[in-house]
């Protein structure tokens, strides 16, 4: 868990409170280590008075490592409710800074819609609708003022223009396609022949 600082990187009370939390938290995890260390040496002697016959410093080693066993108990509950309580505050800390964002936004966005008022852009639909049935007037206008020789003119330059944009093809004249025509003409006439005459020999 990371700590939560203002923006303007000063250390709040906040702050303060939740590396307090983590301070006691690793000084609970310190004491758990030396603990389970308690514990393991003390059920190293007990094993060591067995061995040797002697129960009652065997039982009076088990009890003390029972003690030191209810001891961790306590210290790892006590670590729960630490990180629980750290984790609740770091949680509220952000719900704060949250809220407080959406606050912001929220009256950026009133702010707006001072400045955009419902009337201003119910004007600004009724002007454009206007300009729009405005300009269909006078398109409506110019086509019934003209003549069916200006239409005429009109489709004739429109078809000018198209042919200047196509691509220009050489232009032949009647006669050189004429004459282009007669001799394929004559050459497929030529072939024929020459194919009847290989036939007949």
């Amino acid at each position: 868990m990371g700590t939560t600082t203002s923006k303007s990187g000063k250390i709040t009370a906040h702050d303060r409170a939740i590396l307090d939390l983590k301070v006691q938290r690793d000084k609970l995890k310190q004491y758990n280590k030396r603990l389970n260390l308690v514990i393991a040496k003390e059920l190293g002697i007990a094993k060591s008075h067995l061995a040797k016959g002697d129960k009652k410093r065997a039982l009076l080693a088990l009890r003390r490592k029972k003690f030191q066993e209810g001891l961790l108990e306590k210290t790892e509950l006590q670590m729960t409710n630490l990180d629980e309580l750290t984790f609740s505050i770091e949680q509220a800390l952000v719900e704060q800074q949250v809220f407080a964002g959406l606050a912001a936004g929220n009256q950026v966005l009133k702010e707006l819609h001072r400045e955009m008022s419902l009337s201003d852009v119910e004007k600004l639909m009724d002007e454009t609708a206007e300009g729009i049935a405005y300009q269909n007037e006078i398109d409506e206008l110019l086509c019934s003022r003209l003549s069916i020789a200006e239409e005429e003119d009109i489709e004739r330059e429109l078809d000018e223009m198209l042919d200047n944009e196509l691509p220009n093809v050489p232009a032949k004249s009647h006669n050189e396609l004429t004459a282009e025509a007669q001799s394929a003409l004559q050459s497929q006439d030529d072939e024929i022949l020459d194919q009847g005459s290989r036939l007949r020999i």
